[in-house]
């Protein structure tokens, strides 16, 4: 059975300065990247970030909800057998592999229909020449005249 333990760590509030780092996200960036890889050196190994609600004081009566961000780390506990021995562990695999699906071959693409194919120069004369749907005109009704606005 592989044990692990586990070690959680405020997130970094501010961002650190950097010749390569202009910008606000690029220093945060590299103050992240400084302290994975400090808890890295230790044998700890990233999980994830969360951001967790905790109920703090506020005043002498009252209390607020606040959120912290923390990175989570684990590394593995070297567990001792039956026979007395340290017992080496694999190295940890994902939390969610993958599954091992087979690769499947691309779709054909389908023939464009008929309606959306090209039409040739011959067609199209002739369909100028009929109309599509056909338009009653002896019993159309004519809009209604349009008239500004009375002022009282």
């Amino acid at each position: 059975m592989t044990a692990y333990e586990y070690n959680v760590i405020p997130a970094p509030n501010r961002g650190e300065k950097d010749k390569d780092a202009k910008t606000p996200s690029d220093r945060y960036a590299v103050a992240f990247t400084a302290e994975l890889n400090r808890m890295a050196q230790d044998g700890w190994e990233y999980i994830r970030a969360d951001v967790l609600p905790s109920e703090e004081r506020t005043g002498l009566t009252g209390r607020s909800t606040v959120y912290h961000n923390l990175l989570v780390f684990r590394r593995l506990i070297a567990s001792s057998g039956k026979s007395g021995k340290t017992v080496q562990h694999a190295t940890p695999q994902p939390e969610y592999p993958v599954a091992a699906s087979p690769v499947r071959q691309p779709e054909p693409v389908p023939d464009a229909p008929a309606a959306a194919a090209p039409q040739s120069a011959d067609r199209t004369v002739a369909a100028e020449q009929k109309p599509a749907v056909s338009v009653p005109q002896g019993n159309a009704t004519p809009p209604a005249p349009r008239s500004a606005p009375a002022d009282n």
